[in-house]
């Protein structure tokens, strides 16, 4: 940790780059007029401390209150260095009353904060609640807390408990002109007011809670008290001389009385006792003036009166004589005598040669003053009067104003340039932005409370405005347009240099005596005052201060003290002579990663080839002196390098009580304390830039001029060429660093990409890292510095400082601030092996900060490159730039094992770092990748890092795995096969092989998973495609299709014929629709195809197993309903050729039923799906497919008789149908196919049927003609006369049978025709149409007759009346046949 002198301190700005303070506005109006005249009163500040702000374990640690007055209006802010406070600001305006200078005290009790106020015609009382009164509990976990001031807008200012005219007599023109208050210990509200004309009026407000009356008393020399109910000044009554017109008044309660202190205008002090209204000392301040000369008579203006008390020392009283062209400070220390006597005695008498001073204050030991110059800037010193026998004030580096001047480069745009000055940390306030706006805008409109990015688009808008409207001309040169963007934005600029200057005009000091922390009071903001370091205190100081100074802290060896301190005057030097231009060449070429040396090396040129003054002379005689210059750069150069071997976060978790580790989970983290720590980082930062590179340019300087200058000879050059001058040149590049991330503003950031981040980092397991805590911040534009100490460096600082600490009770301001400081920028450190920023900055999405960082560290940064990479990659992702973000996460892997931040990303612990940590950081990465989103980064990342698990075939197994999914995913199908057959696990091979049939077959890219080779895959393939067949839904998947399709393209038929047939079945067990029936005749179609390619021997199948009960691996054993395992039978079917013929005929027989009734196809399908060859034919003929039905009883080798009966029955429907039937009679008949067609004249529906039943009767012969008889029973049951060809068709075959069934149903005379008929067909007479081949005769064969069925004939015709001529005749003509039988018979 670099050394810090306690004696110097420099100004760090602490107000927030808020656009404008929230101030509630209260108006307190009493009714009264303004005095004549017209007084006016100077500004002022002040502020409040609470007695336990330097306590950690208490609410109002760090906290205070500050105030300022201008005019009728007094600011009131609470603030906190812990958490930030709500509500925190009030300003309070006193209608036709003006603020005294220092009017505002404030006093704390037990329950409250009372807030006493003086104007010139008022005196107010706030009584406001303590904070430890808010908050009953002691820990307080929140971020954010109410301030005291939240409810002030309750309270009635204007009554009279809160607010007092001071009674003024007639024609009285002046008010008071100094001020003291104080709260008694009975909670009376007392104020002491020097009178205009002389003496000290005390006005005394009774306590707050209870009723009483205003006491008003006068105190002057005579010691004679008045009470007074109504006052009249002792003014009037010339009592009084304005020699003792108090200019500074000051009170101090000790022991029982209560002293009020009047420092007059005839330059003596007054010590008044309240309790006994005398004047207890008067002493003459002249005597402790030498050279006083003149002074006596003319009376005093501008003298200050400070009180300090400490238990230590008793009460201390510093008085400053303002007396023209010097001032004194006077401190005396008040002793007590016997019989109630004081008396001063003098500790120290300082000399202060400013002119103007502003305000000073005083503690046990030291004076602060506050002054300002003839340039009206800002000074600040402060002496320890006890101990400064030289009287040497210590110094403080106050903030410089921002450059006059803005320098822009020739590749720089003069519009952006000017908006970084302008919006950076630590040039101007929000404040100083918006008046310059509403001035350069001409409008009278108040700019509202405008977020940071949005004033910034205002301010542009504005400008640019403003140059086109001054534009005459419309075309114009780069070179023009520029000179006009410069001038308009220095115009601008200009502006803002003058609101800035005028709200850093200092109005008070602020010093806290219990943490010793020191505050300037601006008028539009506050500061505060850090400890200055060794090196910035030497490299700042005026020479003047360096020349004086005994010792420096750097080294205890004088020697190298004393050449350190030449050194740095020669640093100086450099630095004085280095012009602007050279300057800002320089740092370009740190931002633009060039030699830091060269770059040096050329300034030193530009110096001696312009080196009018001889400065470069003066330098190298001031080298002279310097006995060892290696020596003591090196002690330089070791007190800026911040370089640390420890981890940040101290040693371990604090073991501390609850209460402790509460307070410091809160200790400097309100927005106040962040922006002032790190812009004390940045200002360190910028110094030493500045420092670095003048030494830098020295050290070039010392290798030009060699051996002159080194007493030592060539091992000092050598040392300083190889050593020093590259540890000079890699500090500066690191402080450079330093700079550029404490100005660089972070980048507020959308929802969505904080959610897309959080996804990434879930996935690399990082999102629990402490680095990438949530951003709490509540400032508007942070820095990534403040973004990261905020979020992660502050509670690990903490922690290591009161780790080390052995008392976490008090907070001493300047030590504690000067540590978090030291190692929030350790912490920060590019060198050290903390990679906490990085990882920060990647969790709360600032991409194009981290590739900034990256990018600057680049070429001189060899500590966590390989997690720089890593972070590069990230940021190249969320951008969408995946092929770098793949270079980066390549590169990055090299450095796996050796760099902390990747091994916890690889999950690897230290003892186990093996060449497994990059196959798990491959993985990591390849998540990562995979959750982003890019495929083919996977795969090319994959690939390699197989080369890096040559001996892990589990890890093989998965990265192949991998490079198949993605293939398959971007659709390379081939690769991913060829990424499948590389796999060395086999179930995952088996795995990928699944996915593989699954996503072709979805994708029907059915062509590349049938033409693969699958060598030693076949079976497995066949497995997967049959199973995934069997499991799903057989409509919505091909699968089988494809078994088909893999079997015929390897000439595997009898296995195609199966699957189809396979196929088939289930078609027709599971999807009972018109289309299953479709596919189902298919499939049966091509099995058949399949067996006819087969030679016949071998033109077999196994009947696949029914119900889809199928052995698939892993499958659970089925049980029957007692419980017991079901035992599949072991028989095999096979089935032929013409087994698959029959399937066939059955199921295209119900497609064509299906298809004939498309309306009502699907209950259809539902009866004919599982209905038997038989029932399938009684199906048919209903419908009226009589083709079809045929051919299946003709597959089956079933009866026809169903067929002949059922279209006989249609025939018959026909017949005696009406029109109706007729038309539905073509849809059947058209089903089925006629042998001709009768083209000679009109056929009705009747006749096809007749004719398509005589077709089938022909082409279908029975013997004894069977399905004649069948029809013609039909026919003869419905009462229907048969048709002649029928008859003559039967009788030719069968006369017998015909009779018979004429006589079956009682046709009586058709059955005597036919026998009559019959007879004579024997005896010659028409024998041909009876089949009789030769009629009767003694040569021919023998002829029979029916004899049974003539003989029931005769029998039924003799039995009626009605038929007796047929009976004669029949009985005639078989008489006659008789008798020819005879006669052929005898011839014989």
């Amino acid at each position: 940790m670099a050394a810090v002198l306690e004696r110097s301190f420099i100004e760090i700005c602490g107000f927030e780059r808020e656009t404008l303070p929230r101030f509630r506005e209260i108006t307190v109006n009493l009714g009264l007029n303004a005095l004549p005249g017209g007084v006016k009163y100077p500004d002022s500040a002040g502020g409040f401390h609470y007695e336990e702000s330097g306590k950690l374990l208490s609410i109002t640690s760090n906290r205070c209150i500050h105030w300022s007055t201008s005019g009728d209006t007094v600011q009131l802010v609470e603030q906190s260095l812990d958490t930030n406070l709500l509500n925190n600001a009030v300003k309070l305006k006193i209608t036709h009353c003006h603020l005294l200078p220092g009017g505002v005290h404030i006093q704390e009790t037990l329950n409250n904060v009372i807030i006493l106020i003086v104007t010139n015609q008022t005196v107010h009382r706030l009584v406001l609640p303590h904070p430890t009164r808010m908050y009953r509990s002691e820990l307080v976990t929140e971020l954010q807390m109410q301030s005291i001031f939240t409810d002030v807008g309750k309270l009635s200012l204007q009554d009279p408990a809160h607010s007092v005219a001071i009674p003024s007599p007639v024609g009285q023109t002046a008010g008071p002109s100094a001020s003291a208050a104080w709260l008694s210990h009975q909670g009376e509200a007392h104020y002491a007011l020097a009178s205009p004309a002389g003496g000290i009026l005390v006005i005394t407000l009774p306590p707050h809670d209870t009723q009483g009356s205003i006491t008003i008393l006068e105190l002057k020399r005579s010691s004679v008290m008045q009470r007074l109910a109504g006052w009249m000044p002792t003014a009037i009554r010339g009592e009084q001389s304005p020699g003792d017109l108090a200019l500074s008044l000051a009170v101090r309660e000790l022991e029982d009385d209560t002293f009020i202190f009047a420092l007059c205008q005839d330059h003596k002090l007054r010590m008044w006792s309240y309790r006994d209204q005398v004047c207890l000392m008067e002493t003459d301040m002249l005597e402790y003036m030498p050279a006083c000369r003149g002074v006596k008579g003319s009376p005093g203006q501008g003298h200050r009166l400070r009180l300090a008390f400490s238990p230590s020392t008793g009460l201390c009283l510093a008085v400053y004589l303002a007396v023209p062209s010097r001032g004194q400070f006077t401190v005396l220390q008040l002793v007590a005598t016997d019989n109630n006597r004081y008396s001063l005695d003098h500790i120290s008498s300082l000399f202060a040669t400013q002119e103007t001073l502003v305000d000073f204050a005083l503690t046990s030991t030291d004076i602060w003053g506050l002054w300002l110059d003839d340039t009206n800037q800002t000074v600040v010193k402060y002496i320890n009067f006890e101990h400064s026998t030289a009287g040497q004030w210590n110094q403080v580096f106050v903030q410089p104003a921002p450059e006059e001047e803005v320098h822009i480069g020739a590749d720089q745009d003069p519009r952006e340039t000017y908006l970084d000055m302008l919006f950076s940390p630590l040039r101007f306030t929000a404040s100083a932005i918006v008046k310059a706006l509403q001035i350069y805008r001409r409008g009278t409109e108040r700019i509202a409370d405008l977020p940071w990015e949005t004033l910034k688009k205002e301010v542009t808008v504005a400008v640019e405005n403003e140059l086109q409207s001054s534009v005459t001309e419309f075309e114009f040169s780069q070179e023009e347009y520029r000179q006009l963007q410069v001038e308009f934005w220095s115009k601008f600029y200009a502006c803002c240099l003058q609101y800035q200057e005028a709200l850093a005009t200092p109005l008070g000091l602020l010093l806290n005596p219990h943490t010793h922390m020191v505050c300037l009071l601006k008028k539009g903001f506050v500061s505060f005052l850090l400890p200055c370091f060794a090196v910035d205190h030497m490299y700042l100081s005026f020479d003047e201060y360096l020349f004086s100074e005994e010792d420096t802290p750097v080294s205890e060896d004088p020697e190298v003290a004393r050449d350190v301190m030449q050194l740095v005057q020669c640093l100086r030097l450099v630095s004085d002579a280095v012009p602007g231009d050279m300057a800002y060449e320089m740092e370009k070429a740190l931002e633009h990663l060039q030699s830091p040396e060269r770059a040096a090396e050329m300034v030193l040129e530009n110096l001696l080839a312009n080196d009018n003054e001889n400065v470069i002379e003066d330098i190298q005689n001031k080298l002279q002196d310097i006995r060892n210059p290696v020596s003591a750069m090196a002690v330089l150069i070791r007190e800026m390098d911040l370089e640390t071997d420890s981890e940040p976060g101290g040693e371990g978790p604090l073991t501390t009580g609850l209460s402790v580790r509460i307070s410091l989970s809160q200790l400097y983290g309100s927005s106040v304390a962040v922006a002032v720590i790190c812009q004390a980082v940045c200002q360190m930062a910028m110094t030493r830039v500045l420092f670095c590179r003048d030494l830098l340019i020295l050290q070039q300087l010392y290798l030009r001029l060699g051996d002159n200058v080194f007493l030592a000879g060539g091992d000092q050059l050598l040392q300083l060429q190889q050593d020093l001058i590259p540890r000079s040149s890699h500090l500066l590049s690191s402080y450079y660093l330093l700079k550029h991330i404490s100005q660089s503003l972070a980048t507020a950031v959308p929802l969505d990409i904080i959610d897309a981040n959080l996804q990434h980092l879930s996935v690399l397991e990082l999102s629990d890292s402490p680095a990438l805590a949530s951003n709490r911040s509540v400032l508007s534009p942070q820095t990534v510095v403040e973004l990261f100490y905020q979020s992660v460096a502050r509670k690990a600082i903490v922690t290591q400082i009161y780790s080390q600490q052995q008392s976490t009770a008090l907070l001493h301001w300047p030590q504690m601030v000067s540590s978090v400081v030291t190692l929030l920028a350790q912490q920060l450190w590019p060198n050290n092996p903390g990679f906490q920023f990085p990882e920060c900055l990647m969790g709360n999405c600032q991409y194009t900060q981290l590739q900034e960082y990256v990018r600057l560290i680049g070429p001189w940064c060899q500590v966590n490159v390989g997690s720089c990479r890593f972070m590069l990659g990230q940021c190249y992702l969320a951008n969408g730039e995946g092929q770098k973000a793949l270079q980066c996460f390549q590169e990055a892997a090299t450095e796996v094992e050796k760099e902390e931040f990747l091994l916890r990303l690889t999950g690897a612990e230290e003892e186990e770092v093996t060449a497994a940590s990059r196959l798990q950081y491959y993985n990591k990465v390849l998540r990562l990748l995979e959750d982003v989103g890019l495929p083919e980064l996977v795969i090319h990342l994959a690939t390699l890092a197989i080369t890096e698990a040559v001996n892990d075939p589990r890890s093989q197994a998965a990265l192949w795995t991998r490079i198949f999914k993605h293939h398959l995913d971007l659709g390379h199908n081939s690769q991913a096969y060829e990424a499948l057959t590389q796999n060395p696990d086999s179930s995952r091979q088996l795995d990928c092989l699944r996915q593989l049939v699954v996503v072709l077959c979805e994708r029907s890219q059915l062509q590349d998973l049938v033409q693969f080779s699958y060598v030693n895959l076949h079976d497995e393939v066949v497995s997967i495609i049959e199973s995934r067949a069997r499991a799903v839904d057989l409509m919505s998947h091909n699968y089988y299709e494809l078994l088909y399709a893999f079997h015929i393209n390897r000439h595997n038929y009898r296995k195609a014929g199966t699957v189809m047939f396979e196929y088939g079945m289930r078609l027709g067990r599971e999807v009972r629709t018109q289309l299953g029936l479709q596919k189902q005749v298919n499939c049966y179609l091509a099995s058949l195809n399949c067996l006819r390619l087969i030679r016949p021997d071998y033109a077999w199948i196994v009947q696949p197993s029914s119900g889809a009960v199928y052995e698939r691996p892993g499958a659970s054993p089925k049980r029957n309903y007692d419980g017991e395992f079901a035992t599949v039978s072991g028989q095999i079917d096979i089935l032929e050729l013409k087994d698959l013929q029959k399937e066939y005929t059955l199921a295209r027989s119900r497609l064509n039923l299906a298809q004939h009734h498309p309306p009502s196809a699907r209950t259809v399908c539902c009866v004919a799906g599982s209905a038997s060859a038989v029932e399938m034919v009684s199906l048919l003929v209903q419908t009226g497919l009589f083709d079809c039905a045929l051919s299946l009883c003709q597959t089956f080798k079933l009866s026809l008789t169903p067929i002949f009966e059922g279209l006989a029955f249609k025939c018959i429907k026909l017949q005696y149908g009406g029109e109706e039937s007729q038309n539905e009679a073509w849809n059947w008949l058209a089903a089925n196919q006629l042998s001709t067609i009768i083209t000679t004249k009109e056929s009705s529906a009747t006749d096809e049927a007749w004719r398509l039943l005589a077709s089938y009767l022909e082409k279908h012969p029975t013997q004894n003609a069977q399905h004649h008889r069948c029809v013609i029973n039909k026919l003869l049951s419905h009462g229907v006369p048969l048709p002649d060809w029928m008859v003559n068709t039967y009788k030719g075959v069968d006369a017998a049978a015909l009779l018979r069934l004429y006589l079956n149903y009682d046709l009586l005379e058709e059955a005597a025709e036919l026998v009559l008929e019959y007879v004579d067909a024997l005896l010659g007479k028409g024998h041909q149409y009876f089949g009789i081949e030769r009629p009767l005769s003694a040569t021919a064969s023998l002829v029979w007759l029916p004899y049974t069925s003539i003989d029931q004939l005769l029998q039924a015709l003799n039995e009626t009346q009605t038929n007796a001529s047929i009976y004669n005749k029949l009985q005639d003509k078989l008489n006659d046949y008789h008798k020819l039988v005879d006669q052929t018979t005898r011839r014989r």
